[in-house]
């Protein structure tokens, strides 16, 4: 290893890589293609590959945060996936979905609460972005936190066009905490939201300040 930089070790970097056109494998909710690449390597000669990738595009994600009363909402939705793989099918999760062509992460962000939880936050703040799963999916996703009056969110949300059926649990930080550090949750944007949670919860009014300055 060449480099000595730690700040430039534990970076996430540019690749020496060329990359085929894609050959489509299939097209259902998401494109699914296939790539063919050459993988250039400082210590060794290039690597063929061929890799799958679905098409997922850019999310968001958004952790609503009442923080006079010290509470947040979390959402449980039915995910097949989750049921395949742990047999825990009916998760806990944060509001989240896709951008739409045309509209910007911050326009998604509020339009998913007010579809989600019936209420669209007074003021958003950006946090991290992350690739839930880059050996599968190129999907991306920004992540908020999103400062709402918890007493005006809706039983349930979810657009009837898109058959979802999301029920709305408005809890204490105090017992959303437990549960992360219970293990009792695995969707990936709630945790790292939770994550973030349990980093920032003494901060929340200034960055709710910051969050207000800025709208």
């Amino acid at each position: 290893m060449s480099r000595t930089n730690p700040a430039e070790v534990i970076s996430d970097g540019v690749a020496d890589v060329h990359v085929s056109a894609p050959e489509s494998i299939g097209h259902g909710f998401r494109p699914y293609e296939r790539y063919h690449l050459e993988l250039g390597r400082r210590d060794d000669g290039p690597l063929s590959q061929q890799r799958d990738i679905l098409r997922g595009g850019r999310v968001v994600g958004v952790l609503p945060i009442d923080v006079a009363r010290r509470q947040i909402v979390l959402l449980r939705q039915f995910r097949l996936a989750a049921h395949f793989a742990t047999g825990r099918g009916d998760m806990i999760e944060i509001v989240a979905g896709r951008v739409d062509p045309g509209e910007s992460d911050t326009e998604a962000a509020l339009r998913e609460c007010r579809e989600e939880i019936g209420v669209a936050p007074q003021g958003l703040v950006p946090l991290y972005g992350l690739l839930p799963t880059p050996g599968l999916t190129d999907e991306f996703v920004t992540s908020y936190a999103g400062f709402i009056d918890a007493s005006r969110v809706a039983a349930h949300g979810g657009l009837a066009e898109e058959t979802e059926h999301i029920e709305t649990l408005v809890v204490s930080i105090d017992d959303a905490l437990a549960a992360l550090e219970g293990g009792r949750l695995a969707n990936a944007l709630a945790v790292t939201a939770l994550q973030w949670l349990a980093l920032n919860r003494a901060r929340l009014d200034d960055i709710f300040a910051l969050a207000q300055a800025s709208r």
